[in-house]
């Protein structure tokens, strides 16, 4: 709204210092300053209002440290986050992006879907919360919509990078583009050369309908990354801060993708796909890392509130999102790979024990205990499982804080990639 305020005030009135928001920068600025400053202001007064509500956390006795102290603790706390990446965005964001649409839809929508999962655990003292084939079909169906609208939008473009010459006096590299911005269904590969995928030439055999099968390709890939992330994020909530921190991390990453993929001279030198218009999603990371960052003043150890799934569900579906309109979606391992690592423990504790179990009648253990963050938590020797180091139980804000390294590291290869091939 701001923008296109300042906007008119520049070009009508010439006013002074109102064509400083023309820039992504000093508009990501303002985002940024803007989702910290609200979600450390009005964090407060929303967890007085949950307390007040008794909104508390509903516990399971996992005979961990310190877990039956987070008993009654607010949940819902995923609010202070969405409300602080919504504001930013509709007074300095440019709405009639097409990029910034999809990713205020993901936010609202991912956001109510986790919503209904709380209301529903606190509200109904249904500890099962919404039941897993409407949070499927919540996640499939986002996952379709921002799938058909970049089909479909004619806004939702690249300009590929075709060709690539030496400059022999200047030693430098010069990257050739394509003098038309068209509808592909090309990705960024990582550690290739010739660095850009397209699904269509998975279905090179069905000839002129090749490119067809390929946007079909694409809308089932981005569904499948959005309701992973998603989930990944959901699982990886489960220590005082890790999933905000995390999430903060993979956010900083993907600012400087889409900073990167929207100015064509840096994606020029980094040999990239240019991407027009995905420079305002520059301004979103801002107000989601700003969002992030303020939420941890109250989610740091020890918790005064949790983000529950209000949070965690909007936060992976924004990170997938985020990547699939930059085009990056094939980055989504390595950056997010504590999502991946958390979410894949699961499902082998999950697989092995029914294995097992089917075997010899008696369920056995991969991980002391899963997601793999509560593994850490467990000393060794208490439970039987395959993998029993550490053998003393790590305090749980030192788990978070290395597995924020980790994340650190992961965000710095995952940009990496951009110029190792």
């Amino acid at each position: 709204m701001l923008y296109y305020l300042f906007n008119y005030l520049d070009q009508v009135f010439d006013f002074p210092g109102a064509g400083m928001f023309q820039y992504i920068s000093f508009r990501a600025t303002v985002a940024f300053l803007l989702a910290l400053l609200s979600s450390t202001l009005i964090g407060k007064r929303i967890i007085l209002l949950l307390q007040k509500l008794q909104i508390g956390e509903i516990v399971r006795d996992l005979n961990l440290e310190g877990q039956m102290q987070k008993k009654g603790t607010p949940t819902m706390g995923g609010v202070i986050i969405l409300s602080s990446i919504l504001i930013p965005c509709l007074l300095v964001g440019r709405l009639g992006n097409i990029y910034m649409i999809l990713l205020l839809v993901t936010t609202l929508w991912l956001g109510l879907l986790g919503f209904a999962d709380d209301y529903i655990k606190v509200f109904k003292k249904d500890k099962n919360g919404l039941h897993g084939k409407f949070k499927i079909i919540g996640q499939v169906g986002i996952g379709l919509i921002v799938g058909i609208t970049l089909f479909c939008s004619p806004a939702a473009v690249i300009r590929e990078n075709i060709d690539k010459q030496i400059d022999q006096e200047h030693q430098v590299e010069i990257v050739k583009y394509a003098k038309e911005d068209i509808k592909s269904t090309q990705t960024t590969i990582p550690f290739f050369k010739n660095n850009n995928l397209d699904y269509a030439d998975l279905f090179t055999w069905a000839g002129e309908n090749a490119q067809t099968l390929g946007w079909i390709f694409f809308i089932f890939v981005t569904i499948f990354v959005v309701t992973a992330v998603s989930n990944g994020a959901n699982l990886t909530d489960g220590l005082d801060g890790l999933a905000a921190g995390s999430s903060a991390i993979q956010g900083v990453a993907l600012g400087i993708l889409a900073y990167i993929s929207g100015n064509v001279k840096y994606a020029g030198y980094l040999n990239v796909m240019y991407i027009p218009g995905a420079g305002e999603l520059v301004v979103f990371a801002a107000a989601f890392i700003g969002a992030t960052i303020g939420f941890l003043w109250f989610n740091a150890y020890p918790a005064q509130v949790f983000m529950g799934d209000t949070g965690s569900l909007a936060l992976g579906g924004i990170i997938a999102v985020f990547a699939i309109a930059i085009h990056k979606e094939l980055l989504i391992p390595i950056l997010s790979g504590v999502f991946l690592v958390e979410s894949l423990s699961v499902i082998m504790q999950t697989t092995y024990f029914r294995y097992t179990k089917k075997k010899t009648g008696e369920g056995r253990r991969i991980f002391k205990m899963s997601p793999l963050h509560h593994h850490y938590q467990k000393p060794g020797g208490q439970i039987s499982a395959l993998i029993q180091r550490p053998l003393q139980a790590i305090p749980e804000n030192k788990i978070t804080v290395r597995f924020w390294l980790i994340g650190l590291l992961l965000a710095a290869i995952a940009i990496l990639t951009l110029k190792i091939r």
